[in-house]
């Protein structure tokens, strides 16, 4: 029986991991679980699961999730140092889909107590690569990609030698304004930037979709992850999502993954790595789907996508400077204070501002470094923010 945690279990990647896990129950014993403000939710989970503990990122919610769980048995905890707890006890196999910078320490944790990490939080490998993926060697355990687009290059590239890699091609959906008139996009809604064409994903992740944010993340985990440079990383919209993903190699040869917009195919993959097994998605119909569209992206539509190819060429906590001022930044444009553009002109203006006065291209990069990068570089978009809605 595999011991297994979920840090993030409310969110969507969360659910489709607890979904694979009910249909073969016996299989595993759950550790933890981890949630936010959906106290209901999780507290139900961790009941149905038998979990060990379950812990909530906020510390007002303590006394809810305890009376939830009153009865149990269960633990019930709270805040950053109980998730770094509940990441430190013995698993073998941990999901780590916090969203943001907060996911870093619990899956550094994770890998240090020899778990193998099932990595859909996409923040940890842009802000703190290096050190996630060097952990994950000491101790002897693997790091295995969970978003669809990593996952797909990991699977294409199992029993080929990484050096006769050619180029990685990421694709992309384009979001929701893929096809928007560009005179638009300066007044698109919150509400509009919401809904995603393919995928059903949490609030902030289908924004950055739109923005393609979320894409410029990935291509500065494709390098942290696989070791490549950045030349060889390009990036495709293809508006049906059903090529995650293609690796070109040095004899003209590419390797293309293909399948439905379901994550419990890259869920259910990690979890079961390094073998297959059944997972419940669509088999797809070629004949009905009839073709696949591809074209390049407009760099004027998708400015974050020159601001990751930056941060991918000047290394070192470039990265942590471009999250930070990315999450700071979409917090600005849900509350409505700045406008859909705005969110990479503020990130434009904070790597500009910090990696300017400052050598970080080449810090060494720890979890006191990231710490402090971070806090730093919210602190500077939030006055970004500031100067432009005075």
């Amino acid at each position: 029986m595999r011991r297994i945690s979920i840090f993030g279990s409310t969110g969507s990647i969360g659910q489709s991991t607890i979904d694979l896990i009910r249909r073969n129950q016996a299989d595993y014993q759950v550790v933890a679980l981890t949630g936010g403000q959906n106290i209901a939710l999780l507290a139900k989970d961790a009941r149905e699961l038998q979990a060990e503990v379950a812990v909530t990122a906020d510390p007002a919610r303590l006394e809810e999730l305890r009376g939830a769980l009153a009865g149990s048995g269960i633990e019930a905890a709270a805040g950053a140092v109980a998730l770094t707890e509940a990441a430190s006890r013995p698993a073998d196999w941990v999901m780590s889909s916090i969203v943001g910078a907060a996911g870093l320490e619990p899956g550094l944790k994770a890998l240090e107590q020899g778990a193998m990490l099932a990595l859909a939080n996409k923040e940890s490998l842009v802000c703190a690569g290096p050190l996630l993926m060097e952990t994950a060697r000491q101790n002897q355990t693997k790091v295995l990609p969970v978003d669809s687009e990593h996952s797909a290059v990991f699977q294409a590239l199992q029993g080929e030698d990484i050096k006769a890699v050619e180029r990685v091609i990421i694709t992309a959906s384009g979001g929701a304004f893929r096809d928007w008139p560009m005179e638009k996009l300066a007044a698109a809604t919150v509400a509009e930037a919401s809904s995603h064409p393919n995928w059903d994903m949490g609030q902030r992740i289908t924004i950055d979709s739109a923005s393609m944010f979320n894409k410029a993340l990935e291509l500065i985990e494709t390098k942290e992850y696989f070791g490549v440079h950045p030349d060889q990383i390009e990036v495709i919209v293809h508006p049906e999502s059903l090529v995650h993903a293609i690796v070109g190699f040095c004899d003209g040869g590419l390797m293309a993954h293909v399948g439905p917009a379901d994550m419990r195919h890259a869920i259910g993959y990690a979890l079961n790595w390094p073998n297959r097994a059944a997972v419940p998605v669509e088999r797809l119909d070629f004949a009905r789907i009839g073709q696949l569209n591809f074209r390049h992206p407009d760099p004027a539509r998708y400015p974050a996508l020159a601001l990751a190819d930056r941060v991918m060429r000047e290394g070192g906590l470039a990265g942590c400077v471009f999250n930070a001022a990315k999450e700071i930044a979409l917090d600005a444009f849900i509350a409505q204070r700045i406008g859909f553009l705005q969110m990479a002109q503020v990130v434009e203006q904070v790597l500009d501002q910090i990696m300017a006065s400052q050598d970080l291209g080449n810090a060494v990069i720890s979890l006191d470094n990231v710490r402090e990068t971070d806090h730093l570089a919210r602190n500077v978009a939030a006055r970004c923010i500031d100067a432009l809605t005075d």
